[in-house]
């Protein structure tokens, strides 16, 4: 495993404290926890392709973030791992434009089945309800991604605010 430098550290760190800034400025407005969310911190789930180091960031803060959630424990441990498995796969992204896809479809389908496992056990409304959930989560996400974080990857990539050696 490379070794981080003090700016990787850095960068990861800031953007595990923002994230967890984000979702709870978010969670005013009660678009953090349940069925359909919105944080708008998952907006910084694209940075990972502009600098895979961010991850660790992003993975930070969720963890964080969960420990407010309504969900208890289980959302702690599967929703912050649907974040960096998310963030991780982001940063193997070679298009932009394919980037957000990883945290819309792996947290439509972790935290759907999450939702739903919670409200109905693994009984016979478990798939109705999962098939909501993941459609439901799966849209907030998509909308906090590809338009927040669409705009946020072009803001840096314009910007120049990400250098060079940050991105490896």
């Amino acid at each position: 495993m490379k070794s981080l430098n003090v700016r990787q550290i850095t960068l990861a760190a800031l953007t595990g404290a923002l994230y967890v800034v984000m979702s709870y400025f978010s969670n005013i407005f009660g678009l953090s926890y349940g069925h359909i969310q919105c944080r708008f911190s998952e907006a910084l789930t694209v940075l990972p392709f502009l600098c895979p180091v961010t991850a660790w960031g992003l993975f930070a803060g969720c963890i964080i973030t969960n420990i407010l959630s309504p969900y208890g424990l289980p959302d702690l441990i599967f929703g912050s791992l649907a974040t960096l498995l998310a963030a991780v796969l982001t940063s193997k992204c070679k298009n932009k434009w394919l980037a957000p896809l990883p945290p819309v479809i792996c947290n439509g389908v972790i935290i759907g089945a999450l939702l739903a496992f919670q409200q109905t056990g693994l009984g016979t409304a478990f798939l109705p309800a999962f098939a909501f959930n993941a459609v439901t989560v799966a849209a907030g996400e998509a909308l906090a991604c590809y338009v927040l974080g669409m705009a946020l990857t072009e803001a840096l990539t314009r910007s120049r605010i990400v250098p060079e050696q940050l991105r490896t």
